[in-house]
């Protein structure tokens, strides 16, 4: 096994450097027959791997986008390691004309859920914009929507990760072409953004609050505002501007109240605490203060609604802002009289509070009474968080820590089963010292990993996720994309930890779904009493090498990646029955019902003789630093009965543990702490039960 794992690693280490750099697949011929007339076009930019798209206007060629790859801007890789490689097109304004698929190696949409699902979510980004924030439902029937800034469109069920990856590679190499070529020099993604400080707060006066930026004030007479309008056809239109010129028009003051130093000091506790109600995670709110002439609601403002005298942009894009309805109380007295608006940044606006705030309010004069004409002038106000309010954006963090947020709940259950199964494990002795206790708490553990882990969290470990690492760290890629599946990446974490301590049975005996299924099989078919099959110790051991050979096959194909490796890849049924549960096409559910049926007859079959997880589990166990399992100078020689009890034929006929075959069951353990199956300790009683002879004289016999 040591010389299959450095052959492994040599092989690896060896072809590191040997990977082919990745790189578009389509000529401009492509391109004419994917965007025929009236569309033209060009010639490959030099500078940049896109292909300028031309429109015929009359006797005028005019710029009418471009298209790219995917795979040449942000090679993104997917769920299995490599990068998709999607044909983008966007016009002059930064709309999306076309989102393709040209190829991809995603597992759940190889054979599992279709390619159709994928073609029909990549389909939803015609018609939509980079100047709006895309943000994606998890697979809700008529979930799209879009308006000026925002859009959601439908996600696909089961396929969370894969269609985030997507949507992060559409976006990286969109923005890139539209910096580039269109000038949307400061465009950025809305997931690299800073992170309020929820925990710091210093009570301020709205004097400090001033001088430390986190108020900012407009004040604005009517003078002011004259001035604004002069030169242009609505100068004089305001009577009342002309006969009180030093009245004030616009007194207002402007706080992000979702730093909590602003919010709490500018609000009374009440006002906090109805505010803070209000807002999900990663939401914004936006705190005007107005008093004069002119009233920043204006006379048609509907609450609860999108106000129009009140705009918010940042990075020259437009942010929504929707009114909160609230009535809400001030601190201080100062203000008191001045009326109170509520404005919310909805978490997917992407509003980064580290970053510059541009307000304008659009002031509105009308020349005429018919068809009057309309005159706008923008009052202006700029707003910057200071630095100490928030934790600047981290980089390698976008994209995937929105994912960990939203599964939240689920990721801080699995820690709780996680730390459960890591003090059982810890005081194994005092778990095992009651054989039924022992057994109602193993039942309950893999009922919990079937239901809760495999079905409900998706948290199926696999042999893809491997071979995704190991291509992407070919091509010199991140491993980020693992982070997309925020279970997955916990349990790996965990399972690396106990590879490390007890080696391979952690994961294997209590945390794989499929294992643990195929371990209920096996218990019902037991009490069902159907004939169980024991294999020979030669030939046990000569099958256990099987899942090392196959381990060795899918490595090395995995090296040059294509159809090979993904029907290789098949041998594992885990995406059948975990992740799809079942529904898929025949010959797999085939397969993976088989395996199960094998393990009602042969204990674990899978598990022990065909999975190349495992064997990769057990070669990474060799670095074990605990040989946990207890043992006594008398196993083995002369008691047998942990060996002949042994489902898994993981101890050898002298008594030691054979820890690369062992999946922690720990029957041996409560046999060795049992003192009615346990022989030595059988003896050991008997011993102490006996009653020795004395003979009359006083002499033992």
């Amino acid at each position: 096994m040591l010389t299959l794992m450095r052959t492994i690693a040599c092989i690896l280490l060896a072809l590191v450097f040997m990977a082919p750099a990745h790189a578009g697949v389509l000529n401009k011929q492509d391109l004419m027959r994917r965007f025929p007339a009236p569309m033209m076009v060009g010639e490959r930019d030099s500078g940049l791997p896109v292909w300028p798209l031309f429109r015929q206007n009359g006797t005028v060629t005019e710029l009418a986008g471009y298209a790219f790859e995917s795979l040449d801007l942000a090679p993104v890789p997917g769920f299995s390691g490599v990068p998709l490689n999607l044909l983008v097109a966007i016009d002059a304004q930064g709309g999306f004309l076309e989102v393709a698929v040209l190829s991809h190696h995603e597992p759940v949409f190889l054979d599992g859920l279709g390619e159709e699902p994928l073609l029909q979510f990549v389909r939803q980004y015609k018609g939509l914009s980079l100047k709006q924030n895309i943000g994606i439902d998890n697979g809700a029937a008529h979930a799209r929507w879009q308006d000026e800034a925002h859009a959601r469109i439908d996600g696909v069920a089961k396929a969370t990760a894969s269609v985030r990856i997507i949507n992060q590679s559409v976006l990286a190499a969109a923005l890139q072409v539209a910096r580039t070529k269109l000038g949307f020099a400061q465009g950025r993604d809305p997931d690299m953004i800073a992170r309020v400080r929820p925990e710091l707060f210093e009570a301020m006066t709205l004097a400090q609050l001033l001088d430390a930026g986190l108020v900012r004030h407009l004040r604005v007479t009517q003078r002011e505002m004259e001035r604004l309008f002069k030169g242009s056809a609505g100068a004089g239109l305001d009577a009342q501007a002309l006969s009180r010129p030093d009245e004030v028009f616009l007194d207002l003051y402007v706080a992000l109240v979702s730093v909590p130093t602003a919010g709490r000091n500018l609000l009374t506790p009440r006002g906090w605490r109805t505010l803070a109600g209000r807002m999900n995670p990663g939401d914004h709110a936006l705190l005007l203060i107005s008093s004069g002439t002119w009233s920043l609601s204006g006379e048609n403002f509907v609450r609860g609604s999108v106000p129009d005298r009140a705009l918010l942009k940042q990075d020259g894009l437009p942010l929504e802002m929707r009114d909160l309805d609230l009535e809400l109380a001030l601190n201080d007295t100062a203000l008191q009289g001045y009326s109170v608006q509520a404005l919310r940044v909805i978490s997917q606006a992407g509003l980064d509070p580290a970053g510059a705030l541009e307000l304008s309010f659009p002031v509105t004069r009308n020349k005429g009474v018919i068809y009057p004409e309309r005159i706008v002038r923008d009052l202006q106000l700029s707003y910057r968080v200071p630095a100490r309010f928030y934790v600047a954006a981290q980089g390698g963090s976008k994209s995937w820590d929105g994912v960990w947020q939203e599964r939240r709940y689920e990721l801080l259950a699995l820690v709780f089963i996680l730390a459960l199964l890591g003090a059982a494990l810890t005081l194994q002795r005092r778990l095992t010292a009651r054989a039924g206790r022992f057994k109602m708490f193993r039942l309950g553990f893999l009922l919990l990993t079937v239901g809760f882990v495999g079905y409900a969290a998706q948290g199926q470990l696999s042999i893809v996720q491997l071979t995704g690492a190991l291509q992407a760290l070919m091509a010199g890629r991140s491993l980020a994309f693992l982070l997309f599946d925020p279970v997955s990446a916990l349990l790996w974490v965990f399972v690396l930890v106990s590879l490390l301590l007890w080696g391979r049975g952690t994961f294997c005996g209590w945390l794989c779904p499929f294992g643990a299924l195929q371990e209920l099989v096996g218990k019902a078919a037991r009490l069902l009493r159907v004939p169980q099959w024991r294999l020979g110790r030669i030939a046990d051991a000569r099958l256990k090498w099987l899942k090392y050979v196959l381990l060795a096959v899918i490595v090395i194909s995995a090296l040059w990646p294509g159809s090979v490796t993904d029907l290789l890849l098949e041998l594992e049924p885990f995406k059948t029955a975990i992740t799809l549960n079942f529904v898929r096409s025949w010959p797999f559910v085939a397969y993976a019902a088989g395996l199960l049926l094998a393990s009602a007859f042969v204990y674990k079959f899978y598990c022990r003789y065909l999975c190349p997880l495992g064997a990769l589990l057990a070669l990474m166990g060799k670095l074990r630093m605990l040989n946990w399992i207890p043992r006594r100078a008398e196993c083995g020689t002369p008691c047998q009965t942990c060996r002949h009890r042994c489902d898994y034929q993981a101890i050898k006929p002298g008594g030691e543990i054979v820890y690369a075959e062992c999946f922690q069951c720990m029957d041996c353990v409560v046999i060795h702490a049992s003192d009615t199956q346990c022989a030595p300790l059988i003896m050991e009683r008997k011993l102490a039960r006996t009653i020795p002879i004395v003979s009359a004289s006083g002499s033992r016999r």
